[in-house]
Parts: structure tokens; sequence; C-alpha cells
């Protein structure tokens, strides 16, 4: 009986010993292979994305959960839960808020949010931009949509089909647009 015992010991130290590798040579991809089309490849709960350029903090990403898809050869980052995006100036205040029932990241740096999109800008004059769906390019930071929108100013309301703006929501353009503006006296 201790002799079987001694086997039993010396085979689990044998397969642990065996089952040990060497992380610097073995540098192995994690197999993905079996994920289904449309299933996360990994999800996360609870999320802080910060945006960086040259080191420097251009933006922060929240969200109450995230998926990340496997999409072609890239990926894609599904948010919801609760997004907001909130993009800072030179000086690292916010300029800009913007908060979604859902967002998506492209590997482009590409973001779009949709559901309930809010857009508002800090600053000297607050302009509130309202639509379902909004999508702010990497490559150029400029705000653009293709929807119903609503630009709400401290003196006017502006409404239209389509509009495109920088991040700060300084500059805009409304395309299709009708509007309200009120004169002082």
């Amino acid at each position: 009986m201790k002799h079987a015992l001694a086997f039993v010991q010396v085979g689990v130290i044998l397969t642990f010993i065996w089952g040990c590798g060497n992380p610097e040579k073995e540098r192995r991809s994690p197999e993905t292979s079996f994920i289904g089309v449309n299933h996360p490849v990994q999800e996360s709960w609870g999320i802080k994305l910060a945006m960086t350029e040259s080191g420097i903090r251009r933006g922060l990403i929240e969200a109450g959960h995230g998926a990340e898809y496997k999409i072609g050869a890239g990926t894609e980052n599904h948010l919801d839960q609760g997004v907001k995006v909130t993009f800072f100036d030179a000086n690292g205040q916010p300029s800009t808020i913007i908060t979604a029932q859902k967002a998506v990241i492209h590997d482009n740096q590409d973001i779009e949010a949709m559901g309930n999109v809010v857009m508002t800008s800090k600053g000297s004059t607050v302009t509130v931009i309202t639509t379902e769906y909004a999508k702010q390019s990497g490559k150029d930071k400029m705000i653009r949509s293709d929807r119903f929108i609503t630009i709400t100013r401290p003196e006017e309301t502006i409404r239209g089909y389509g509009f495109e703006s920088d991040q700060a929501l300084k500059k805009y353009r409304i395309f299709r647009g009708s509007g309200e503006s009120f004169i002082k006296q």
C-alpha cells in the first residue's frame, strides 16, 4: 500500500514538471479559433480607457461593460451600460463630454456613439448637441452625424439632419437645418 502511494506522488510531480514551460522561449498567441461568430473574444466591466497622444491625455472613455470582437484581421470594442467619452483641451481640462447608450471603438480609433447621444461642450458658452448617432473620426478628430440633430446654445436652438463639428463643438456645420434664435432688444 505504501508503495502505490509513493508511485502516485511521483506521477503528480512528474506531471507538474512536465506541464511547465519557459515563458521566454514559448511565446504563443491565445487560441481563439473556437470562438464562434458574433461572440466576444473578451469582456470587461467597469471600463476606463485613457486616450493619449505623445504621452498627453486627450480623452477618457468609460463604460459599464465592454466586449472585444475579432473582425477580419482587426478588432472592435463594443461598449454599453452608460458610455461616457471625455475629451480634454491642450491644458488638460475637459472640453467635451459625450454620453450614449452604446459605442463602438474601431482599430483606426474611430468612435461611434449610438442611442440617446448627448454631446456637451465645456467653456464660456455651453453647446449641447443631441442625436441618435454620432461618429468621431480618429483621423481628423471631427464629429459627424447623418441623423436628426438638435443644437442648443443659450440664445438659440438649431435643428437639422446631419452635421459635422470640431471635437470642442465650437465650429460646426448643419446640413438641412432650421432653427430659432432669440434677439435681445
